[in-house]
């Protein structure tokens, strides 16, 4: 009877997540982008071994978010840096999704890397209605352009009710924080402009905005986001000196975040409503011994391979429905 009353009280419980892969490529050459580094004759030594191991770990933690408060697996996980369709198709059909249900909404990108958004989603929760990718146009310093992750929009109904996902993976740090930064400020407008065409057509839209955005809750990018769309930033609070969802010469980032329109705060029979937000970093996602102890457990550092899951945590909101 216990048990019943258990399962009774997680069934109205549902799992948002985001989660960035750490180069999730396959082990062909694909000749339309620079895919060089993850081969089998590469450096890194990318053997279909390897690969099919990272599908196993992903997949594990995948299925892990959000488990202990809902007794089922998330409903939707937003993905960065996956190279193609073939490589989704892999993933939900590794060792521990295989079974759930899941589906996936992706298009390529013109990333020069050929890492992608992707959006996978439980069926049996889920249904899509219309998926659209929207381009950021930027350029470089010779006034060519510097193709980066479209946004990808997913509207579908879970449970029934309208929502509205959007994917980003925002363009990265690596020239320099300051140098780069106007670039992630292109995104977020665009992204405004984007949500502000939802907002036209459905006045009312229930929104979820998630991703990699390259920076943290209190950075420009962000914060433009959240002033100008008036989404909640459930993941404002979770960062500290000792905790983030990725590890940079000691210092913890939240680049990884979940944000939404503050209609999820409404109760209503039927309706989803934002229950809580944390970073999933149980320990079988750390590295457990070394200088590095307590970061993410990466598949490779550099040219090494270690073998593990990501150099990210995926965060995660849970939804409570009415």
């Amino acid at each position: 009877m216990s048990f019943f009353k258990k399962k009774k009280k997680h069934s109205n419980y549902f799992t948002v997540a985001f989660y960035n892969l750490e180069n999730l490529f396959d082990t062909h050459d694909d000749h339309l982008t620079n895919d060089d580094d993850f081969l089998p004759d590469s450096e890194r030594r990318w053997t279909k071994k390897r690969y099919q191991k990272k599908l196993r770990k992903l997949g594990y933690t995948i299925s892990q978010i959000g488990l202990k408060s809902t007794n089922k697996l998330p409903v939707i996980v937003g993905l960065a840096e996956v190279e193609n369709k073939l490589v989704l198709r892999d993933l939900v059909n590794s060792k521990f999704l295989k079974n759930e249900g899941y589906a996936f909404v992706h298009y390529d990108s013109p990333d020069e890397r050929g890492i992608d958004t992707a959006l996978l989603y439980n069926s049996k929760f889920f249904e899509v209605i219309n998926t659209e990718v929207f381009s950021i146009n930027l350029f470089d310093e010779d006034g060519l352009p510097d193709h980066t992750r479209d946004i990808l929009c997913v509207e579908g109904l879970l449970n029934g009710e309208k929502i509205y996902a959007l994917v980003n993976h925002w363009p990265s740090r690596s020239e320099g924080v300051e140098i780069t930064e106007p670039k992630r400020l292109i995104a977020s407008n665009r992204l405004i402009e984007v949500v502000q065409q939802i907002k036209e057509s459905d006045a009312n839209a229930k929104i979820i905005v998630m991703g990699d955005f390259n920076d943290d809750p209190k950075c420009k990018s962000v914060k433009n986001l959240v002033h100008n769309l008036e989404l909640f930033n459930p993941m404002e609070t979770l960062l500290s000196y000792k905790r983030g969802s990725l590890n940079y010469r000691f210092n913890w980032n939240l680049f990884d975040q979940i944000m939404f329109s503050t209609n999820f705060f409404e109760h209503a029979k039927g309706k989803h409503r934002f229950s809580k937000a944390n970073i999933f970093d149980d320990q079988f996602l750390k590295q457990f011994k070394g200088k590095y102890k307590g970061n993410p457990f990466r598949t490779y550092v550099g040219l090494k391979y270690k073998g593990g899951y990501s150099d990210h945590f995926p965060v995660y909101l849970l939804l409570k429905k009415g």
